[in-house]
């Protein structure tokens, strides 16, 4: 990591081995860090303080005004957090305006709020849609309400479903739901039974986690005293291959690791997350907000995980960048595979070979050849990818291919 000594991204994207071409559409994130309360399994960033929301809202629209069309247009707009949805619709509006104001946005730009049961009614819902947001992303987590309890979520497991429906009637047709497997004493078959109530809801896309003990997190205090046992490896893996082969069976195509897409026969609507797919291609993308990422022309940079600090450099008129990361060839060539496996499509060589000058099998054989053997990865249309079995042991397989 190194100090930002200018700002990232001084110029509009250009063409470069391993990036797109400056015509690639970008991807815009804000991030809301607030929450009513903290989930003791999250470790992304939020305060609870909702007083200093007006604050933020002004620090956000300079911040927004500092990069200025420093992209061409972008097609995605995503508010995440934190919790999106404890922002009333007027300031999400008024948040909009500014983005609209700062960047050119393509008439079908996808604009998701993801939302939290709990801190909307139905007329926020059709207030939101009414002033620009089309997609919504809903922190479901759960339909059980021993495990909503579990991961101190401020919502029943009706309210959720309630959130849903209202979502539909407000007009929403693009609506996703997160869940949250792996707790501790969750079978298989208790599982499936959970995905059955959410299938019925037949929501458009699903993402589906395991649950992580992150480091610093109540829950991982939890693990340390002994408080909470996590699921073993075996176990979490069979969870994760009951999700697979219950969700495809059901009509929800698996595009990347833990997201589904509502794939009925016959439906030529893709469903899969356009702003998603940004950080998994190597699309440019700018975030604003505390602890928001971006990536231009092969710079990463990253904001103040602090919203003093972060509205401590807006107020002195300087950008609230923590530092910036150029990525080297072989730091994108190494994020092309790991990036390549999560989804369920692959690693294009040919896309590989055009990028970097150089054929995927002279820099990775004979170890895709052992992958083959073992039935981890397969290929496919001049493509390498995941076997089934190969997406519970991501990781194993990356480091072998990486080291």
């Amino acid at each position: 990591m190194q100090k930002e000594s200018s700002t990232i991204a001084e110029h509009a994207p250009e063409s470069s081995a391993g990036s797109p071409s400056a015509s690639t559409p970008a991807g815009l994130y804000i991030h809301i860090p607030f929450c009513r309360a903290k989930c003791p399994y999250c470790d992304f960033y939020s305060v609870t303080d909702r007083s200093l929301i007006p604050e933020y809202i002004d620090g956000l629209l300079a911040e927004l005004n500092l990069l200025r069309h420093r992209v061409p247009r972008a097609d995605t707009l995503y508010f995440g957090g934190g919790t999106p949805s404890v922002l009333t619709p007027l300031q999400i509006a008024r948040i909009l305006e500014g983005v609209h104001s700062c960047f050119s946005l393509t008439p079908d730009v996808e604009a998701t709020l993801e939302v939290n049961p709990g801190t909307v009614n139905k007329a926020d819902l059709a207030a939101y849609r009414s002033v620009g947001i089309n997609r919504l992303n809903i922190g479901l987590q759960s339909i059980d309400d021993q495990i909503l309890t579990f991961l101190g979520r401020i919502h029943t497991a009706k309210k959720g479903i309630d959130t849903y429906r209202w979502a539909r009637e407000a007009g929403f047709d693009n609506v996703g739901l997160d869940l949250i497997y792996g707790v501790p004493g969750q079978t298989p078959s208790r599982w499936e039974a959970e995905m059955a109530g959410v299938i019925q809801l037949a929501p458009d896309h699903l993402s589906c986690y395991t649950l992580t003990i992150e480091p610093g997190t109540p829950m991982a205090k939890q693990v340390e005293n002994r408080l909470i046992q996590p699921l073993d490896e075996q176990t979490a893996g069979d969870l994760f291959s009951a999700t697979l082969q219950y969700l495809n069976s059901k009509g929800y195509r698996q595009y990347e690791i833990s997201n589904f897409a509502r794939n009925a026969e016959g439906d030529t609507t893709d469903r899969r997350s356009r702003h998603n797919r940004k950080y998994w291609t190597f699309s440019p993308y700018l975030g604003f907000g505390p602890a928001a990422h971006s990536f231009l022309d092969n710079t990463r940079g990253w904001n103040h995980r602090s919203l003093d600090d972060y509205l401590a450099d807006l107020e002195a008129g300087k950008r609230p960048v923590a530092g910036t990361e150029t990525l080297t060839r072989e730091q994108r060539m190494m994020e092309f595979v790991y990036l390549g496996l999560r989804q369920t499509d692959g690693i294009d060589t040919a896309d590989f070979a055009s990028r970097f000058r150089v054929d995927f099998s002279d820099h990775f054989e004979p170890e895709v050849a052992r992958l083959l053997s073992e039935g981890l990865v397969e290929r496919l249309s001049g493509r390498i990818r995941l076997t089934t079995r190969g997406m519970r042991f991501l990781e194993h397989v990356v480091d072998r291919l990486l080291s």
